[in-house]
């Protein structure tokens, strides 16, 4: 299923795209799926029970169950992002989480970046513009851009932080689209969108697969570094064991590139452990990219 020029001029100016139903013949597959890798790490963040009070987070999340593994041979998954990215994309991570009350405006990564990422996110409960749904600002991922440049400027810095200061006005009254979801829709969106959601309860289902344009040569230095980043959540290699084991050739165009840059990542990880209590509960690390 390529996506028309419709849809790609739709991404490319606002910034996203939904797909109601696109899973709706599975979602209890991956729902089960889903609850199996997180009680295989004792329900929360860091082998831990989840606490209903912070976000739990697992990185890498797909990579350890061989059916969510498979999401990434899935036509529907991987011709919409070949038509976005490139038929050389690469899957860089993905992320399973219980979120936790809200999550005020940010992106995941806003720079002059030379290549494209986005994330594919699926929601495991109904979610509506007051109970956690995904709210974007349309076209707030143009970088140079003079609206996006100018949200950029004012807006705070992370997910924890709050806009009032700002803007004068609280999370949830920032003019934006709310993307309600249940659960079998998918969402697409570009990593630099501005995002947050708002007035969700305290275990929303949520589990992201991230891609990006395959680097050129030329600038693998910079693919090393981003690789590195994977360390704050304490990952010895770019992807799973089972990701990789069960991968075909078609998947593992999508995960070869990495593969080769990831030699530093587990004496990265190493050190991770030594200064962290617990790998990163997320925020966007590491899906930023400074290319």
């Amino acid at each position: 299923m390529k996506l028309s020029d419709r849809q790609l001029n739709y991404f490319r100016t606002f910034g996203f795209l939904t797909f109601p139903g696109h899973f709706a013949d599975e979602i209890d597959d991956v729902t089960d799926a889903f609850e199996k890798v997180w009680a295989d790490h004792s329900g929360g963040h860091g082998s831990t029970a989840h606490d209903h009070k912070r976000r739990s987070a697992l990185v890498p999340f797909i990579d350890q169950d061989e059916y969510l593994c498979s999401l990434l041979d899935d036509p529907r998954i991987e011709c919409v992002t070949a038509s976005l990215l490139g038929d050389d994309f690469n899957y860089t991570a993905s992320d399973g989480n219980f979120y936790v009350g809200d999550t005020n405006w940010h992106s995941d990564g806003y720079t002059d970046r030379k290549y494209v990422s986005l994330k594919i996110a699926f929601y495991l409960d109904v979610v509506k513009k007051d109970s956690g749904c995904l709210r974007v600002i349309p076209g707030s991922h143009h970088f140079g851009d003079a609206f996006g440049n100018a949200l950029h400027e004012a807006a705070p810095r992370s997910a924890d932080s709050n806009v009032e200061g700002a803007w004068g006005t609280t999370g949830d009254q920032v003019p934006a689209v709310p993307l309600e979801s249940e659960p079998g829709d998918m969402v697409v969106f570009n990593h630099a969108i501005k995002h947050a959601s708002f007035g969700g309860g305290t275990r929303r289902r949520m589990f992201t697969i991230n891609m990006q344009e395959r680097y050129a040569e030329e600038d693998l230095p910079a693919l090393r570094d981003e690789i590195g980043s994977l360390s704050s959540y304490w990952c010895e290699r770019a992807y799973g064991e089972t990701m990789v084991r069960t991968a075909g050739p078609g998947r593992m165009q999508h995960l070869e590139q990495r593969l080769a840059n990831d030699g530093h990542l587990a004496e990265l990880s190493r050190q991770a452990r030594e200064r962290m209590h617990e790998p990163s509960r997320g925020g966007g690390q590491y899906d930023r990219v400074k290319p």
